[in-house]
């Protein structure tokens, strides 16, 4: 190709921008894209029913031994003798896992289960368990004291929503966003139903792994499709009324879970509405973006054409034009053989630091974040209500980033909700257990602070990375993130186990880390997308 062919190619590749027509001509948002992000809207609810159901099917139940000679076939389980055969304190503080040995020397009572019936100087592991109810798969599947093989459901369900990244990342960049959304929302529809079927403990596990693997990708499509929709000045605060709806989806996860309580038909209500989302894919138009990143500018032309026609506004021949002009000068383009990514990230100590902060923080977000809500069902009080009130409060979070990010900084909003975050973990953590209220106040602020994190992270991340690898780069730190996420089902067998307040030190432990950690990255308010390395480098040498 001659420089001058070349030259005419760049030129017609520059012709056109997208954000330019959405800021003119169509619209930067408008009836089109609301009612798109409405539409979005309830997969990204049902996804946050798939992310947290598992904390309610799977709750911790509390059981008891059962005593042959003293229990019926339809056992109570708290009768009023249970203190002779089990220890405790009172009929509602007794010991869930143990009973005392039977005496070596039976005598005769009048009474139903007399203490003589027992050694009490001895106790001995259950063989069987009465439980309180029979709401959750701890019930089926006999899982009374293996607090371990109960929380490890939520991390192994976990490890499929990592796996999910990549696979509709290609699938998304394969096939389009809308294709992505569909597929993932019915795989999650259907093999939840089927789930809510089975009757062993390695079927169940089996299914919650293949369905986060190839059907936890629904709300990563929602958030990318609606905001390739929108004009710069509002990607922000729509991807922050996505995070909202999720935020929404929680909260009513939660009343349904109070309504109905027992795990499979509350399995088979969250999950069968899923299905209608395959509808979405004659209901939602793709990205158009997407498309013109593939060539494919009749189609891309003919949406904008509906964006236009919906929000009252018309397209110019001049961007007709230059679509056409970009779709014939895409054709000609050579485009060069770059380095592998990793070589380029090590040829690089600032972006190479980047990439060793960046994914700390979120490994934190996410194992505060979902900690949080899984111990929330172990608060005092009714544990439906405290995870609704710990999911509501993000929202408030999620808008509060939005209102300071572009005020004080990205660096003083992460700073301050990390460290904010770690003290109130730290607080909850040694609070005496006779201020209930107390405590939940501070548990809830902790949520509040990491909700505004967990935007600002968002944000900040994609600002420190060029625009030609930012999207592996920021997938990179996403994916190793979800290790908190594998972690934070067993923090709840952590404080049954080891030491109550672990979860919160833990949770403080890694807020203070990050917060740190931001210090040793630039503040990138008021400065410009870097689009190549050299440009990223650059933030870390410029003052503010």
């Amino acid at each position: 190709m001659s420089s001058e062919e070349s030259g005419d190619v760049e030129k017609g590749k520059t012709n056109i921008d997208l954000d330019n027509i959405l800021v003119e001509e169509v619209g930067q948002i408008g009836k089109y894209q609301i009612v798109t992000v409405l539409l979005a809207a309830l997969p990204v609810i049902f996804s946050a029913f798939a992310s947290g159901e598992y904390i309610f099917t799977t709750a911790r139940i509390p059981s008891r031994c059962r005593i042959p000679q003293c229990d019926t076939e339809d056992p109570i389980y708290a009768p009023d003798w249970i203190l002779n055969a089990v220890p405790g304190t009172s009929l509602t503080d007794f010991e869930n896992c143990e009973r005392y040995v039977n005496s070596s020397q039976l005598l005769p009572s009048t009474n139903v289960c007399p203490a003589e019936l027992f050694d009490r100087t001895q106790t001995e592991p259950c063989e069987d368990y009465v439980y309180q109810n029979t709401l959750s798969v701890v019930y089926d599947f006999n899982m009374a004291c293996d607090e371990w093989k109960r929380s490890q459901i939520g991390s192994i369900r976990t490890i499929g929503t990592l796996l999910v990244l990549p696979i509709t990342g290609y699938i998304s960049d394969r096939w389009g966003r809308r294709v992505a959304l569909t597929i993932n929302a019915f795989n999650t529809g259907w093999l939840g139903l089927v789930r809510s079927f089975v009757n062993s403990y390695e079927w169940f596990l089996t299914l919650e792994v293949i369905e986060s693997t190839i059907g936890a990708g629904a709300y990563s499509s929602c958030y990318i499709l609606v905001t390739e929709l929108v004009g710069p000045k509002y990607r922000v605060p729509v991807g922050a009324t996505i995070s909202t709806m999720f935020a929404l989806g929680q909260v009513i996860l939660g009343l349904i879970a109070w309504g109905v309580p027992s795990w499979r038909p509350l399995t088979q209500v969250l999950y069968a509405p899923q299905l209608l989302v395959v509808l979405y894919f004659w209901i939602l138009s793709e990205s158009v973006r997407w498309l013109m990143s593939k060539g494919r500018y009749e189609e891309a032309e003919a949406i904008l054409q509906k964006v236009a026609k919906w929000n009252n506004k018309k397209l110019s021949e001049k961007s007709l034009q230059a679509l056409r002009d970009t779709a014939e000068a895409e054709k000609l383009i050579v485009k060069p053989k770059e380095p592998w990514l990793p070589i380029l990230v090590f040829r690089s100590k600032i972006i190479l630091s980047r990439c060793c902060v960046a994914p700390i923080w979120w490994i934190t977000n996410t194992l505060v974040y979902y900690g949080m809500s899984i111990n929330a069902v172990n608060l005092s009080g009714n544990r439906y209500l405290n995870y609704v009130y710990v999911a509501a409060v993000e929202i408030p979070g999620y808008w509060t980033a939005i209102l300071l990010l572009d005020r004080i900084g990205r660096k003083p909003v992460l700073i301050a909700g990390y460290w904010i975050c770690a003290a109130c973990q730290l607080a909850f953590a040694f609070i005496p257990s006779g201020y209930p209220t107390l405590s939940l106040i501070f548990y809830l602020l902790g949520k509040y602070c990491i909700a505004i994190v967990m935007t600002s992270v968002y944000v900040y991340t994609a600002e420190l990375y060029p625009t030609k690898y930012r999207h592996s780069l920021f997938a990179f730190s996403s994916m190793l993130g979800r290790l908190g996420s594998i972690t934070a089902p067993l923090t709840p067998a952590l404080a049954l186990t080891v030491w109550e307040s672990l979860p919160s030190v833990l949770f403080a432990s890694f807020a203070l880390l990050s917060g740190l950690l931001i210090f040793t990255t630039p503040e990138t308010l008021g400065t410009k997308l870097p689009d190549t390395i050299k440009d990223a480098e650059e933030l870390s040498m410029k003052r503010k």
